[in-house]
């Protein structure tokens, strides 16, 4: 197990290697002259000359790229003398708009979008594994029929337009909530409450829609299988037939997709945080994108891959405990 999860990290770091040589090269390459982007469009030959000698600008690509590594793990300096600026570990740069290190402004708004990501994802779990099993335990019925009304409605529907009817029947017509607000958990935990419930039960809609279809198909697949038939046969309890021998192994393909879905989440809710007015590293990137921010791109970029990445180890690891028959060989 341990030089499985070793090989596993090696690979992890070679795959966030490939992500930021790749970004890297899209963003100071390909993209326009980010010292012409620093200086606006009022500035000098000599002004631009003097931002690219001091970001590094006229070093060789690969300087350029060795720097930028080692201010990852070691932090970087910007200029040198009394106006240099120390960019501490890890350096994702400074934001070409307002200037501020790109580190922390993913640090401050990372809480919001993992508060959002792990809130909604608890809900469509939890909603889609009941619903699904519910479904499959009652096939044909009414219960069966209504879950996937609600799943096909919960696909159908657009994030934006759900966010909006909420908004305006529980907020403008009835008033039961506010309207979102950025707030931290130990500053007003009824005001957090009632701030997030609207963009958890958005996101989890349509995630838990997925997840009933999902969890209904492997259930149904499962209970025909041999060894089902054969704990039924033997008098077992129908709690622990489906429990035990049913839904177990049918939640290694619910597992997969749940951690990429979390990770995806956790890079940003663009649509969601954008129209709830969550201030989130996706409503950042929305931000960054729109003003052809480079550094905040690149870094919003970074931190959406290692959760994507992080997600598929974990993953990996949860395999051999959800089904026995599954095992981790070692090199």
């Amino acid at each position: 197990m341990i030089s499985y999860v070793l090989r596993r990290v090696g690979w992890a770091l070679l795959t966030l290697f490939g992500v930021c040589l790749f970004t890297y090269a899209i963003f100071f390459l390909l993209s326009p002259d980010p010292a012409v982007l620093i200086c606006g469009q009022t500035c000098t030959p000599e002004r631009i000359a003097t931002i690219r000698d001091q970001l590094g600008l006229d070093q060789p690509f690969w300087v350029q790229f060795g720097t930028f590594l080692l201010g990852l793990v070691a932090g970087r300096w910007y200029g040198s003398g009394p106006g240099a600026v120390h960019c501490a570990a890890p350096c994702l740069g400074h934001s070409f708009q307002s200037g501020q290190s790109v580190g922390t402004m993913i640090g401050e708004r990372i809480e919001v979008t993992i508060t959002l990501a792990v809130g909604a994802a608890l809900l469509w779990l939890v909603w889609g594994l009941l619903s699904g099993v519910l479904s499959a335990l009652r096939e044909g019925s009414w219960v069966d029929r209504s879950f996937n009304t609600v799943a096909l409605a919960g696909i159908a529907l657009p994030n934006y337009f759900v966010a909006l009817v909420l908004q305006f029947v529980l907020v403008v017509q009835l008033g039961v909530l506010p309207f979102p607000t950025t707030v931290r958990f130990s500053e007003d935990p009824a005001l957090w409450w009632d701030s997030y419930l609207m963009p958890w039960i958005v996101l989890a809609l349509m995630y838990a829609a997925m997840y009933t279809r999902l969890t209904r198909s492997n259930v149904l697949d499962t209970l025909g299988e041999n060894y089902v038939r054969t704990a039924r046969a033997k008098g077992l309890p129908p709690v622990t037939v489906v429990g035990k021998h049913v839904l177990r192994p049918s939640l290694t393909p619910i597992i997969t997709i749940f951690g990429m879905d979390v990770a995806t989440l956790m890079g940003g809710a663009l649509i969601t945080e954008s129209v709830f007015g969550l201030n989130g590293i996706g409503k950042m990137a929305r931000d960054a994108i729109s003003t052809n921010d480079q550094p905040v791109i690149m870094g919003f970029t970074l931190v959406a891959a290692f959760f994507v990445i992080t997600a598929n180890i974990v993953v990996d690891l949860l395999y051999s405990v959800l089904d026995p028959r599954i095992r981790v060989r070692s090199a």
